[in-house]
């Protein structure tokens, strides 16, 4: 018999996090991407193995601002394989999973300005869900890793990362959920429960709904 979609534990979903960095949002429709990371979430945890992190060649030299992160300025990118060299590979590893990450909906908007036709199931914001979760102090990233003391867990798990990197930020996120979900829910939630708390609204929320009742699909990660 078949889980429905009010008692399948969200572990089991098709979860996959996610991080972009981008030339900042100063530039409107012309921001690019820069770099991208995902990592699947296998039963809650993230899948380190199987995780997928690129640069993107911009195709032209970005100014070393604050919010620029570190390593990606100037012409270090030049090289690197472009956004229509990774196009398919990340449509095929994307498309109809359900994205977490802190603030999930900038990266959404990113990707999906330079990745029309990829569809989600759906957005799972770690900073929603941290504030659902009262965690004491500001909701960014660096201090709730320091609050819930996971910044030696992503430090081991993203060797040669760093802090404001997407593999770093990608890893961080996909630990954070499982820390955040045990401390706001007194008992393992179901998807549609996360979904509640932490879900943020996409042009795809039909799709979204019709996911939470399907049964977890293979991906590129499989």
């Amino acid at each position: 018999m078949a889980v429905s979609s009010g008692t399948r534990p969200w572990h089991t979903a098709n979860l996959v996090a996610l991080d972009l960095e981008g030339s900042g949002a100063q530039e409107r429709d012309d921001e690019q991407i820069l770099e991208i990371a995902a990592i699947r979430l296998i039963d809650g945890r993230p899948d380190l193995p199987t995780a997928y992190t690129t640069c993107i060649d911009p195709g032209r030299a970005i100014p070393a601002r604050p919010w620029i992160s570190p390593g990606l300025a100037g012409l270090a990118l030049q090289g690197e394989p472009t956004l229509d060299d990774v196009r398919g590979d990340l449509i095929a590893r994307l498309s109809g999973v359900w994205l977490v990450g802190h603030n999930i909906g900038v990266d959404w908007r990113l990707l999906h300005r330079h990745l029309p036709t990829l569809t989600v199931a759906g957005l799972i914001d770690t900073r929603r869900l941290a504030k659902a979760a009262a965690v004491a102090g500001k909701l960014g990233l660096s201090n709730l890793l320091t609050h819930l003391d996971l910044t030696g867990d992503v430090a081991a798990a993203a060797p040669g990362s760093r802090p404001h990197r997407a593999l770093w930020d990608t890893t961080a996120a996909a630990l954070l959920l499982g820390a955040l979900i045990r401390r706001h829910f007194t008992a393992e939630p179901t998807l549609q429960q996360l979904v509640d708390v932490a879900g943020i609204p996409t042009e795809t929320a039909a799709a979204a709904r019709a996911a939470i009742a399907a049964p977890p699909q293979q991906s590129l990660f499989d």
